[in-house]
């Protein structure tokens, strides 16, 4: 699991850097599908956010279950995640595309805010987006619904590995987003692709400040071995 200290160096290795980076990193790599397009941000102003995953897995309603859980019998394992997420936590919720049903609403959004997580993360509804689209909190979902997630669905699991949006997640991989869409990055190998993604921006920075002279994009980008040497001394002029 990636610990306070080295969640807030890759956060800080992916301050300025894009989704899209990322992806293309780890497409490289040999992950090809990573990335999650459905979801969209309620809050264009609250889009961006990186966070260690907590994940929440759910199936179709079974109604005798719910009134199982009403009654005390079974665990309330919704109410369980919002106890347990975190401070830097994403919450992933599996809906498997269900926008009928609201997992979450305004109240939770405001709760999740003060208690420090990163963001929410749903490929299925929420309530109450107007509201939730006021608050300063990343909530990336797939659409709106007035009524309670046990309408359609039913929580059946933790912390344990999902597939939201077409992505695996599991627990603890580093989950970022930004207008661009979410990337889902494992944990093991986090640090590597910040720091990769990092380097790649500051050298696309430098390709378009040379594209606005008018350079030719030809061994510009892609860049040519002369290019790299060229990038490569006047980065380290820099300091």
């Amino acid at each position: 699991m990636i610990d306070a200290a080295a969640l807030d160096r890759i956060r800080r290795l992916l301050d300025g850097v894009a989704v899209p980076t990322v992806v293309s990193l780890l497409y490289r790599k040999g992950l090809r599908g990573m990335m999650m397009q459905s979801p969209k941000p309620l809050n264009p102003a609250a889009a961006r956010f990186v966070g260690r995953a907590f994940t929440v897995r759910t199936i179709p309603v079974r109604e005798d279950l719910v009134e199982a859980t009403a009654r005390g019998e079974r665990p309330n394992l919704q109410g369980e995640a919002t106890a347990r997420l975190g401070e830097g936590d994403v919450l992933v919720v599996a809906m498997d595309g269900e926008t009928r049903t609201a997992f979450m609403g305004d109240i939770m959004t405001t709760h999740f805010l003060a208690k420090g997580a990163a963001g929410a993360v749903l490929d299925g509804g929420v309530s109450d987006a107007a509201a939730i689209a006021t608050i300063p909190f990343p909530v990336f979902c797939c659409g709106t619904a007035g009524t309670p997630v046990t309408s359609h669905r039913l929580v059946v699991d933790l912390q344990a590995p999902v597939g939201c949006a077409g992505v695996p997640v599991f627990p603890g991989d580093v989950v970022f987003g930004d207008p661009n869409g979410i990337v889902v990055i494992p944990a093991h190998m986090a640090e590597e692709i910040a720091q990769a993604a990092a380097d790649r921006e500051a050298f696309e920075a430098w390709v378009i400040a040379q594209a606005r002279t008018g350079r030719a994009l030809k061994g510009l980008y892609p860049a040519n071995d002369a290019t790299m040497k060229e990038y490569e001394a006047w980065k380290a002029s820099q300091g």
